[in-house]
């Protein structure tokens, strides 16, 4: 048994290694997160009659659906509040973030050989796969203990260290669920994408249930792992019991992947690719067709999710005035504009949350041309009469496409969703025009991508970061009161609120022009570049 684990912990090092920097940076950004959060609540919510307030605004189905079934209202405490409200939405950030990762370490190491150079070494036929459960746990429960001891070391009313503990344990076993759901998926699928697009499709799933029964009240929210750690109500009854039973259902998850990844070989599957056709269409006789094959399982995953985001977000505002009216938070994040309903004003947050969220498969789509040179798949390509410019260009003009389509399908579904619960709902044409004025601010950070690509492809995850820039000082930065000039490094500042603000051409139009300078200069950066540079 010993042989199969062998030198797990020598290479759990080296991944360590390899990431130090992107796990560091997000357990430190998840905690700051997490904390000026519940600092924030403690000084818009000071007394109990503002708390008890919000409660009443959270017994709302629409409200249980977004962030888990209230428990505690009739005593909101600051704790209350905090874990209701929050541990959710970071309990899914994390599960996220494990995905990724153990996905980055199984399954795209494989595809480029670098396991089987590993197995090549001495060795064991395990190893691999331990160390990346062992570095990837070791991150969660890393995580887990720096928000507990921090939440505990803010010294907030209500904010004991029993649940501080039972908070961040919830969002450790949350990470180290989908940790094993995502090594399973690594033996099932045949590829990177699809352990990616299964596990995401397991944690949409899982939420979904919850959220199903949460605003039902019924036992079904107990069938989703994310209602598992909303039973252990922290802060109120620190219940363990749920916490034990993920972690219970987590390790046989492991021992399944274990087994299925001995028996399987090297860049095989359970789930082996359907045979090609004989013949290749037209399309793929094209760069743009080949890339649209390539992401199409991607593009229309996201245009799914964004129509079902903008049916939910929709859905809120039938209830919209009697969630907002005691709800200083909610206050907090809308600017009262006179002559505008709270609907137009909440209409314009969603939408600049929406297009940060739409900006995500554009940049997958972007850096999906560097993933495939990575896997030595373009020097193939290039060496038939397909120009640089005209490979990356096919990139180019697909993320322009897929812009268009989820931010379409996004503004379909609000729309949808707001003439069944509104009596006079916005016309769809205000809502479209809501969303794709946007476009200009997403395409600025997909250029970013496009000059890294071109000149720095090893420091492309930067754009990741800088999308997570914009979200927090966007969505969050009145909340948390920054000053004002961290929005006006953000592209989707300089946007103007439809309806509430009429359109300024000449901020948008400085922006296009960034978005020219900077797209010009990722194509010259990118021809003049080594492949593998």
């Amino acid at each position: 048994m010993k042989q199969l684990f062998y030198q797990a912990t020598t290479l759990s090092r080296f991944i360590l290694h390899r990431d130090r920097f992107r796990i560091s940076a997000w357990i430190i950004m998840a905690a700051l997160l997490t904390f000026s959060i519940a600092l924030s609540f403690v000084s818009l919510y000071e007394t109990e009659q503002s708390r008890q307030g919000v409660a009443e605004t959270m017994r709302n189905p629409a409200m249980s659906a977004m962030v888990g079934q209230g428990y505690g209202l009739d005593n909101y405490t600051n704790g209350a509040m905090m874990a209701h409200q929050m541990l959710l939405l970071t309990a899914v950030t994390v599960a996220i973030f494990s995905i990724l990762l153990v996905a980055r370490h199984t399954r795209a190491d494989e595809e480029i050989g670098r396991v089987e150079m590993i197995r090549a070494l001495p060795s064991g036929r395990l190893a691999h796969l331990h160390a990346t459960m062992i570095t990837v746990c070791s991150a969660n429960i890393v995580l887990a203990a720096l928000i507990a001891i921090g939440l505990y070391g803010l010294n907030i009313d209500s904010i004991d260290l029993n649940g501080s503990l039972l908070y961040g344990s919830a969002l450790g076993v949350t990470g180290i669920f989908f940790t094993a759901i995502t090594a399973i998926f690594a033996q099932i699928s045949e590829s990177n994408r699809g352990t990616i697009g299964l596990s995401f499709a397991i944690l949409g799933i899982a939420y979904l249930i919850r959220a199903i029964g949460d605003a039902g009240e019924t036992i079904v929210s107990w069938f989703s792992p994310l209602g598992w750690i909303l039973g252990s109500e922290v802060y109120v009854h620190n219940y363990w019991w749920p916490i034990l039973l993920t972690l219970g259902v987590s390790i046989i998850l492991f021992i399944l992947a274990y087994y299925l990844n001995a028996k399987r070989d090297l860049f095989s599957s359970f789930f082996p690719s359907r045979p090609g056709k004989s013949h290749a269409s037209p399309l793929l006789q094209s760069t743009l067709g080949l890339g649209w094959n390539l992401q199409r399982t991607t593009i229309i995953a996201w245009t799914i999710a964004m129509f079902m985001l903008g049916i939910l977000y929709g859905s809120v505002l039938g209830d919209l005035d009697t969630f907002i009216a005691d709800n200083d938070m909610m206050q907090e994040f809308l600017k009262t504009t006179e002559g505008f309903s709270l609907t137009d004003e909440f209409i314009t947050l969603i939408m600049a949350v929406m297009a940060m969220i739409g900006t995500i498969p554009i940049l997958s789509v972007i850096f999906k041309l560097r993933s495939e040179e990575n896997n030595n798949r373009l020097e193939h390509m290039l060496s038939h009469p397909v120009s640089r410019t005209r490979l990356l260009g096919s990139y180019v003009v697909l993320a322009v496409l897929t812009s268009i389509v989820v931010q379409l399908f996004m503004a379909i579904g609000l729309w949808g969703a707001a003439i069944i619960v509104l009596e006079d709902a916005p016309a769809f044409g205000q809502l479209f025009t809501a969303a794709i004025i946007y476009l200009p601010a997403m395409w600025f950070v997909a250029s970013l991508a496009l000059v890294l690509i071109g000149f720095a492809p090893k420091y492309g995850s930067l754009v990741w970061f800088y999308l997570g820039y914009a979200f927090i000082v966007i969505y969050l930065g009145d909340l948390l009161q920054f000053p004002e000039w961290l929005g006006y490094l953000s592209p989707f500042q300089y946007i103007p609120e439809i309806p509430i603000e009429s359109v300024t051409y000449s901020q948008i139009s400085l922006l296009m022009l960034g978005v020219i300078c900077l797209t010009v200069a990722g194509f010259i950066g990118y021809n003049k570049r080594d492949i593998h540079g």
